[in-house]
């Protein structure tokens, strides 16, 4: 454990009217949350409070509203880790906590696999699972399209005490990544994608979860390795992309016998109710793991 993370500093407060109330790092953050479609259980009072609102625009986007401006970055603590976080033009602070329990299961499920394996990690983005899986001792591959995203996940290996952890850190897009890798004849343990809705490429490739997911999912069949123990974990935060319909996507990564599939909505508890906040679904691919291959 980094010694910068003896407690929890994140906690969703509160839920409702299609937002979600947050305490992060020390401050208090208003921001979108559409299927919160249930009544808010804190006073007004308490939202009034908050350091920052985010506005979502009708035509993408959005804008803070500062009532106490944060810092350029700050840090707060989940899991018992340390993560940097920015208040980002489109309302991320770089911190998934609905991931949480999927970060631990990949640190399980990579001390399962043979010592040094290898493990890919697809649409990267700020490292958790990443780092899951180099705390599990795996040798990881992590790719993302953005530098600017890459440069924050390496920002979060050091915060974390991994910045000499077995990790590839590559800016490329994603399929032409894949593709490569195929052409170089290299295989993985265990892979992790967390695809968005739309995005672009270092140099304007176009990604479209609907139409894309498929061609990827079919990529990754062929980059996994052809037998013994390994995994596939697919996280979706998509509008429609109901656990199911991960599970059936990932019926696309066939395997030997004995191979299980698993899925489930991933949720952030609500301090305020002990409910849990939906926040976007997962499915699990396992073989040859003693893992839980449940939620």
């Amino acid at each position: 454990m980094d010694k910068r993370a003896n407690h929890d500093t994140y906690r969703l407060l509160d839920a409702g009217a299609e937002a979600k109330l947050e305490e992060v790092g020390g401050l208090r953050l208003v921001r979108p949350c559409p299927q919160a479609v249930w009544p808010r259980a804190l006073p007004a009072k308490d939202w009034d409070a908050a350091d920052a609102v985010y506005h979502r625009s009708e035509t993408g986007g959005g804008q803070w509203e500062y009532r106490r401006q944060p810092p350029a970055e700050w840090t707060a603590s989940l899991g018992g880790h340390s993560w940097q976080l920015k208040a980002t033009g489109f309302g991320h602070l770089g911190l998934f906590p609905e991931q949480l329990t999927q970060w631990r299961w990949l640190e399980t499920a990579v001390r399962a696999l043979p010592a040094g394996a290898r493990t890919l990690n697809l649409f990267a983005y700020t490292g958790g699972s990443t780092l899951a899986m180099a705390r599990g001792g795996a040798e990881v591959t992590h790719v993302d399209a953005a530098r600017g995203v890459v440069s924050w996940a390496r920002d979060n290996a050091k915060l974390q005490g991994l910045e000499g952890a077995p990790v590839h850190w590559v800016i490329e897009d994603v399929m032409k990544f894949c593709h490569r890798e195929l052409r170089r004849g290299r295989h993985y343990h265990g892979l992790v994608l967390d695809p968005p809705s739309f995005g672009r490429g270092p140099t304007g490739e176009l990604w479209k979860l609907e139409s894309d997911l498929s061609d990827l999912l079919g990529v990754c069949r062929d980059l996994l390795e052809p037998a013994g123990p390994a995994f596939v974990l697919l996280s979706a935060h998509s509008p429609g992309f109901s656990p199911l319909v991960l599970e059936n996507a990932l019926a696309a990564v066939p395997g030997a016998a004995g191979a299980r599939l698993a899925s489930g909505e991933m949720t952030v508890p609500m301090a305020a109710t002990g409910r849990s906040l939906p926040s976007g679904c997962f499915a699990r691919w396992c073989r040859g793991l003693t893992v839980d291959s449940g939620g």
